[in-house]
């Protein structure tokens, strides 16, 4: 994944689940969870990106998995493309509230 290149949601939502070993069933349930089903997604989206993000070498299998369940956690380059599109996501957000505090004045 190129430095510049924006996470999408689902991809955002998938690496910061991995920041713990978690499987493909924990990771849909952690992301539901925590957004309160306004985010759901499904297991072929999450696959076909788990795909995606190891070939990227952003995740790898964890020593947790076994043939029966595949846990993946964030690799040291993952962690490094997920801080930068934080850090892209919190100034998006501090524009939009600016320009809102601006505009109720």
């Amino acid at each position: 994944m190129k430095s510049l290149e924006q996470l999408t949601d689902s991809v955002f939502y998938i690496l910061a689940a991995l920041t713990e070993p978690r499987h493909g069933y924990a990771v849909m349930s952690l992301i539901e969870e925590t957004t309160n089903s306004t985010f759901v997604i499904g297991p072929a989206s999450l696959y076909t990106i788990i795909k995606k993000l190891v070939a990227e070498k952003l995740i790898e299998l964890h020593a947790e998995s076994d043939s029966r369940r595949k846990v993946y956690v964030i690799t040291d380059k993952g962690r490094e493309v997920l801080r930068a599109d934080i850090q892209r996501r919190k100034v998006m957000i501090s524009m939009a509230e600016h320009g809102l505090q601006r505009r109720n004045k």
